[in-house]
């Protein structure tokens, strides 16, 4: 990630969001929920949560509702090629998004988007550290200077915005999921999160996938976890309907490119 300089030092390119790391934790979120085929045959006639329905059919059932929420919150902890990823985002169908986005040890972005038009971006001083590595002293400080806890605006169309912008959607978020994929064996009951749970479990070589779904209310996802394999993680979904909170900054506060 670059941020222009304001002269007369030289102005490195505008600020990226951290693509490889988005992008880990879209493919966890995805590869949890495509649920390809398994080795193992599913219950004929099945009872209680969901009674007559195989997994498959109860997961086709957990993630279309999930990409139809009105609003929710997601929160991943996911581990890719060894870089540890931990994101917070919650988001609306009207465009709200508010979110962090951690990866490593402490390098975090602030995300905001108050309609679909403009998101921005806010880096702590670690963020701003390792994007400012290997430059000259002045163009070190000067892109310090400029984006020290100020918000970096950009059209939510920018392709440094995409991956970002992709947490904000759960349709994004979910959009590869395979309908009608085999291989779901129904688990056992549960809560999660103080909610009434179904566990349903994917095995897939040395990699185990766990969906625990709503068995009260609507059959909306609440956690995903995924274990052994190299992207090893926990995704959560919570606060389904609840209202998003997300105000566009002063303008004061927005660092000034140009």
């Amino acid at each position: 990630m670059r941020a222009p300089a304001p002269a007369p030092a030289p102005a490195p390119s505008r600020p990226r969001a951290r693509r490889a790391a988005v992008a880990a934790l879209l493919c966890a979120a995805v590869a949890a929920g495509a649920a390809a085929c398994g080795p193992f045959s599913e219950e004929a006639k099945p009872t209680g949560p969901f009674a007559g329905l195989t997994g498959s059919e109860i997961a086709d059932k957990a993630f279309a509702a999930t990409a139809a929420a009105t609003s929710l919150t997601v929160e991943a902890d996911t581990t890719s090629e060894g870089e540890r990823t931990k994101a917070h985002f919650s988001f609306d169908g009207t465009g709200k998004c508010v979110g962090t986005l951690t990866t490593g040890a402490a390098a975090t972005t602030e995300v905001l988007r108050v309609d679909k038009k403009n998101v921005y971006l806010r880096f702590d001083e670690t963020s701003l550290n390792e994007q400012a590595e290997g430059e000259s002293p002045e163009v070190r400080e000067a892109m310090l200077k400029t984006l020290r806890g100020r918000w970096v605006a950009m059209p939510a169309s920018d392709p440094d915005a995409k991956d970002v912008v992709s947490m904000c959607d759960a349709k994004e978020l979910l959009g590869d999921f395979e309908k009608g994929a085999s291989g779901v064996a129904r688990g056992e009951e549960t809560t999660v999160g103080g909610q009434k749970a179904l566990a349903l479990t994917e095995p897939d070589g040395g990699v185990t996938r766990t969906v625990y779904v709503a068995t009260e209310g609507t059959p909306y996802v609440l956690k995903i976890v995924t274990k052994g394999g190299d992207e090893p993680g926990t995704i959560a979904f919570a606060q389904y309907g609840k209202p998003v909170a997300a105000k566009a900054p002063a303008a004061k506060d927005i660092a000034d490119l140009d």
